[in-house]
């Protein structure tokens, strides 16, 4: 059995959960300079 096989539903709406959790708690907590006009992660809505 192939491993995209063996990946269920679940998995793939746990791994999508956790990637946009992830992202709003970066966006919220980390410092501008990381995500803001020039951090690394680009932005368009934060005002610094």
């Amino acid at each position: 059995m192939s491993l995209i096989a063996s990946v269920t539903f679940f998995e793939i709406c746990m791994a999508l959960l956790t990637i946009g959790l992830a992202e709003r708690l970066l966006l919220g907590y980390a410092p501008a300079s990381l995500v803001g006009r020039d951090g690394w992660l680009l932005r368009g809505d934060i005002e610094e």
